[in-house]
């Protein structure tokens, strides 16, 4: 006979441990290749030492001369929050039962609960690391439809359907809980559930609860933002990347942008990350005078091959951009991994107030962290193929 208390013992003892391997290394190429810590988490909050520059105790001199003065290694401190990551399954009590007597039909029903949570989350995780930690999905540029809740976008690439979404103007909430309904990726325009919001141009669009809760991710790092992790970039010029700009998907460009990458911090470039019509150009470029050559990676996943250096295509990199990274220098820190949110009665199956509803949260507490932004670059407004 199921139970919620049967439920609960498969979600910990069989679908957690898969979740887990999914998330952390089904995400992408990139956060499957970075290192993943418990270590700098003090409380709530993520305290990791960073050395930059050059340790001043080194010298050359006479025979006999003064051997060099001490100089100890710069050092700075970079603080951030760790972002609280849910993600939840629901259950109805009518489902439940109808699975009770029958063990196949109870775990096919759980595996569609499954199926959905990991899609869902893997989309957003992997959505978040290429943003600023805003959240923004979209910026309104104006109503579609002065009759219905239609609006047009700047970009569609960070919404999909099913979505719940709020929306403000600037730090004013203006609504809140609206469902993504359609998308039509042509046109931009985006219809939303609820009324129509008047002169929306300009609103941002974010998912639901998330303003400025996200991670860190390659947005802030290669952003303009005054402060990163704490410190200001004015006062501090090693926590801004290396940053150009080509027209054209040339080798030349790329190896004189790794070099400078290389010249500037002393580190290695080691992984290229790009948009997918950025990989076909380079595809295309490369191919037209040797053989690509195709590299595993960690996670299962393939690249091809820039003068040694794997180059990935991900879905939510900004068109026209190539990230010249050093994976070494990036770590997500968390205080534990993935784990479902247990009660006092350690249940992780809930009963929603007042629905005949049951709901299990998962959840991570994390940050991301570049330790060596002057160590990765970035090229911009490349043609794509």
């Amino acid at each position: 006979m199921i139970t919620t208390q049967t439920a609960d013992n498969v979600l910990k003892s069989y679908y957690l441990s898969a979740i887990t391997d999914q998330l952390d290394r089904g995400v992408n190429p990139f956060l499957a290749r970075i290192a993943h810590t418990t270590n700098d988490v003090w409380g709530k909050d993520v305290r990791k030492t960073v050395r930059h520059g050059a340790n001043g105790g080194i010298g050359a001199g006479k025979e006999d001369g003064d051997l060099p003065r001490t100089g100890g290694n710069p050092y700075a401190q970079f603080v951030s929050t760790l972002k609280n990551l849910y993600g939840t399954i629901e259950i109805t009590d009518k489902a439940l039962r109808a699975s009770a007597s029958r063990d196949g039909a109870f775990i096919n029903l759980l595996n569609e609960e499954m199926e959905h949570l990991v899609r869902s989350s893997q989309y957003n995780f992997g959505r978040m690391l290429f943003g600023d930690g805003s959240g923004m999905l979209a910026s309104i540029t104006k109503a579609g439809d002065t009759s219905k809740p239609i609006y047009t976008v700047d970009s569609t690439r960070f919404l999909e359907e099913g979505m719940i979404v709020d929306v403000y103007d600037g730090a004013i909430e203006m609504a809140t809980g609206l469902t993504v309904v359609s998308i039509d990726k042509t046109t931009n325009n985006v219809t939303l559930t609820g009324d129509l919001i008047d002169s929306p141009s300009g609103y941002g669009i974010y998912l639901q609860n998330s303003k400025d809760q996200e991670i860190t991710g390659l947005g802030a790092i290669f952003g303009t933002l005054p402060t990163l992790y704490g410190l200001k970039r004015a006062d501090n010029p090693w926590l801004q990347p290396c940053v150009k700009t080509a027209s054209a998907v040339s080798e030349l460009e790329i190896q004189k942008a790794i070099d400078e990458v290389e010249e500037t911090s002393g580190g290695k470039v080691n992984f290229i990350l790009c948009s997918r019509g950025v990989r076909r150009a380079l595809f295309d470029v490369l191919s037209k005078y040797r053989q690509t050559e195709s590299v595993e990676l960690e996670g299962g996943y393939r690249g091809i091959s820039f003068n040694g250096i794997p180059v990935v295509a991900d879905r939510f990199c900004p068109k026209g951009t190539m990230y010249l990274l050093n994976t070494d220098d990036f770590a997500l820190h968390q205080l534990c991994d993935w784990q479902w949110l247990e009660g006092e009665d350690g249940k992780i199956l809930k009963q929603v107030p007042g629905k005949p509803v049951y709901r299990a949260t998962l959840v991570k507490y994390a940050e991301l962290m570049c330790y060596r932004p002057c160590g990765q670059g970035i090229i911009k407004g490349l043609a794509e193929k």
